[in-house]
């Protein structure tokens, strides 16, 4: 196992760049999850650790060495990828032994490894089958029990649920977690689903145009985001957002709504503000709350989304209680003050 460190990396493509000085520190042991929309250069930054793309500036280290100009299988990583990448002529068990073979290590060895993966697994008794005759889960099992036997420092994922129905995206989430704690190996997951960061990294990277927006632990970035990009990315439905002004320690819409703020900054009555809300952070309130006028109701059974427009927005809130109204009908809801975020309309910095 190792640590990586990541100063300063830059990458071109010809005269365009995609990655602009992006600097990360990823401890021995640590789960990092890279995550961002599509074009926001998280796989490219894989793929430069990965060593199959090559670094325009910057210092890349694995360990103590700098590995900027050191071939991919002199490494000593391992990469799971988003097609699974198996040889369809190979048995389970001859395309986990491969790289083992490929270095000439002892026959006894490498049956000892591929036996102890399929265990980790759950493949023991796949093993003499081809990878047509497999689940598109089991396929990637494969995949990541090859990665396993070669006992790397690092584990890199590129987006590897993306082909999965999404009950076994689920199910295989909590097998990849569940191997991480196992087996303690440093590891980089590249995906654009913010779900699969929150519920499985230890520390997660939010990237934006290549370029870091923010680092921090999953809750962290989901109480404390740090900017406009980072509060609307991360969150399933996604935080609402009203534009106004502070004004006596209290929100103004751009309609005239009042709505409650816990702590105003100082000196910041008429600054152009962006306010803040997650769904889960609206309160029905049919004594004391705002008029929301209903669009639409989505029951999931545990929990009901509801559209509606409020303060001259459109917004979306969940609620844990039934909502037994009709579209063009109006709820009262307030949001909870304590849980406002506030963001600096020019910047969108939080403030």
């Amino acid at each position: 196992m190792a640590s990586v460190e990541i100063r300063n990396i830059r990458k071109n493509f010809g005269t365009v760049p995609v990655i602009h000085g992006v600097s990360i520190d990823i401890q021995d042991g640590e789960f990092v999850i890279l995550v961002g929309p599509s074009g926001c250069g998280k796989s490219t930054l894989l793929r430069m650790i990965a060593g199959l793309e090559s670094v325009s500036g910057g210092e890349l280290r694995i360990g103590p060495k700098v590995v900027n100009d050191v071939p991919p299988k002199e490494r000593d990583i391992a990469m799971v990828f988003q097609n699974y990448a198996l040889y369809p002529h190979m048995t389970v068990a001859d395309n986990m032994a491969f790289s083992l073979k490929l270095k000439k290590a002892p026959k006894a060895e490498i049956k000892a490894r591929v036996d102890r993966a399929a265990e980790i697994l759950g493949l023991g008794k796949l093993l003499d089958r081809y990878p047509r005759q497999l689940s598109g889960g089991q396929r990637q099992r494969v995949a990541m029990g090859r990665a396993i036997v070669r006992d790397p420092q690092v584990f890199l994922f590129d987006e590897p649920l993306s082909n999965l129905d999404a009950k076994l995206r689920v199910a295989m989430r909590t097998e990849i977690k569940a191997l991480h704690q196992r087996l303690k190996t440093t590891t980089i997951y590249v995906t654009h689903d913010q779900i699969e960061a929150m519920t499985m990294a230890d520390k997660i990277v939010v990237m934006h145009d290549g370029v870091v927006e923010q680092v921090g632990a999953p809750l962290d970035l989901y109480d404390r985001p740090a900017n406009l990009f980072v509060a609307g990315f991360i969150g399933s439905p996604a935080m609402n957002f009203l534009k106004g002004h502070l004004q006596g320690g209290r929100f103004v819409t751009a309609n005239g709504t009042s709505l409650p703020v816990a702590n105003a900054p100082a000196a910041s009555d008429g600054q152009p503000i962006i306010y803040g809300i997650r769904p889960e952070h609206f309160i029905l309130d049919d004594s004391n709350g705002l008029p929301a006028e209903v669009a639409v109701v989505e029951p999931t059974g545990s929990e009901t989304q509801v559209f509606a427009k409020f303060g001259g927005s459109d917004v979306v809130g969940v609620f844990r209680e039934r909502v037994n109204a009709e579209p063009g009908q109006q709820i009262r809801v307030t949001p909870d003050p304590r849980l406002v975020h506030l963001f600096d309309e020019q910047t969108g910095k939080r403030l």
